[in-house]
């Protein structure tokens, strides 16, 4: 019983708060963390690569927390993000060995935000490229936003009724 509540209380303290801060933490620890927290929630991993300078990486969060969209996101996915690329000046910023992960994934040439889907294990199952090796990034035309679907259907259990309100958020122009 000891043993259970001792791995209960840790898996609590390691996925308490999902906007928690992890600038300290790296790429690595970071994956590793979700990738439990995914295990224990039968979910996949949204992986996004970020950076603070990006105006379309805050805008792809802000869809992804709109009040229509973040339940059923949640639902689906443990979210994670490693913060790479970054200005001279904001270098601090960037998540240790993010670059590397970046790499891993074939996004260092793709521009940000970058996305990775990931099994609980931490394997790949899908990127944010088309089928033309072109970066979705934060989808916004027609055509991004039907491969968008395609990936959302693929990765997870979203009904076509969740789908249509997630995409109807990401069409609207804020």
């Amino acid at each position: 019983m000891k043993m259970k509540l001792t791995l209960l209380f840790l898996l609590i303290f390691l996925t308490s708060n999902p906007q928690e801060n992890n600038s300290l933490l790296s790429a690595k620890q970071i994956v590793s963390k979700a990738s439990i927290r995914a295990t224990a929630e039968n979910k996949n991993i949204f992986l996004t690569y970020s950076a603070s300078w990006c105006g379309w990486c805050k805008k792809m969060a802000a869809q992804i927390n709109d009040e229509k969209c973040v339940a059923l996101f949640n639902r689906e996915y443990v979210f994670a993000t490693l913060v790479v690329n970054e200005t001279k000046k904001n270098k601090s910023l960037e998540t240790p060995g993010g670059f590397e992960f970046l790499t891993e994934h074939k996004g260092q040439n793709a521009g940000l935000p970058f996305w990775v889907v990931l099994d609980k294990k931490g394997n790949l199952i899908e990127n944010s490229f088309d089928p033309k090796a072109q970066n979705l990034g934060c989808p916004v035309s027609e055509s991004e936003l039907d491969y968008f679907t395609e990936k959302l259907k693929k990765t997870s259990n979203l009904e076509e009724n969740e789908i249509k309100i997630i995409i109807d958020v990401f069409k609207q122009k804020k």
